[in-house]
């Protein structure tokens, strides 16, 4: 097995759904398949804009791509995929992160392998890649954010957990994507449209996943929407979806008619981020009308209750 770094760009003319599947051409087949079991970091191209190192995943497996013959899908492992708090710039103090592309002065190499879709990752540049997108103390960062008492104390030097165990710890994830998704929605409720913030500042929209983690759900900002907490209770209850065209759907027979009132937009439709790369998937939003809405018993007190 060896680490990857893949290139991506949301604009490709492939079938790459990052969090799922990675779609390249045979030219790249040998080095792909070295890397299943392992973890990749997504870059994006040069030519696609100035986000670098964006992500990390790991491939489960290879197969051909069945839409499109002489191409292969690498398939994403589920709930591997976790976006990077910050992207990572190609350039760290003046020279590339990959060694592969430095000349032994330092200076990044034009071209070539620059463009390569796929490039093999000494294990000691991805750990420094993702130390810089996913820091070490994220979590504690996220606990005193808010807080500007412990903010103003130096913060203590935090345990440099391994690298992988970072990406497999769910708290770890979880802040990750909570960071991510908010600021996506610029902490902003994408059903009701308010944007409340506590005595302290913290605002009190969260982040729900569109398709569960239990249920090969990903923590991609793709896969997730900033909702107040009743709201996200409603949304995980079936009580709420999302319709193709990006209208609130609502369980009326569960739901009272006041309730609705007051909590969803007049104009009923979701906030999107300003961002079209943090836009919802269709596929989840499809996944979400079809498995939940209208189908979980509720079960206890409602929270309008």
């Amino acid at each position: 097995m060896v680490k990857l770094v893949l290139l991506h760009r949301a604009d490709s003319i492939y079938d790459d759904e990052p969090d799922r599947e990675y779609d390249f051409p045979r030219d790249y087949l040998r080095a792909a398949e070295d890397g299943v079991g392992d973890w990749i970091v997504y870059s994006e191209p040069v030519k696609a804009g100035p986000r670098g190192y964006f992500a990390v995943a790991r491939i489960e497996r290879i197969i051909p791509n069945p839409r499109t013959p002489g191409r292969f899908l690498a398939l994403i492992e589920p709930g591997s995929y976790l976006e990077f708090d910050r992207p990572v710039s190609r350039l760290h103090e003046g020279r590339p992160m990959e060694s592969a592309l430095t000349y032994p002065d330092g200076r990044p190499k034009p071209g070539g392998l620059t463009q390569s879709s796929v490039r093999r990752l000494p294990e000691c540049e991805f750990a420094a890649i993702v130390s810089l997108g996913l820091p070490a103390d994220l979590e504690a960062r996220e606990a005193r954010r808010y807080d500007a008492a412990r903010e103003a104390d130096d913060p203590p030097a935090p345990f440099e957990r391994p690298v992988i165990e970072r990406l497999t710890s769910r708290p770890f994830r979880e802040v990750a994507f909570r960071r991510k998704v908010r600021a996506a929605y610029d902490y902003r409720c994408a059903i009701s449209g308010l944007r409340l913030r506590n005595g302290g500042g913290r605002p009190e929209v969260q982040a729900a996943h569109i398709r569960s983690v239990e249920r090969q759900g990903s923590d991609s900002v793709r896969n997730g929407l900033a909702l107040s907490g009743t709201l996200h209770w409603m949304f995980d209850r079936g009580l709420l979806s999302v319709a193709e065209d990006l209208t609130i759907l609502v369980s009326r027979n569960k739901v009272p008619g006041e309730v609705v009132d007051r909590l969803i937009r007049p104009e009923g439709r979701l906030i999107l981020p300003a961002d079209p790369h943090d836009h919802p998937h269709p596929g989840n939003l499809r996944w979400h009308r079809e498995n939940v809405f209208g189908q979980v018993t509720v079960e206890g007190p409602a929270p309008w209750r």
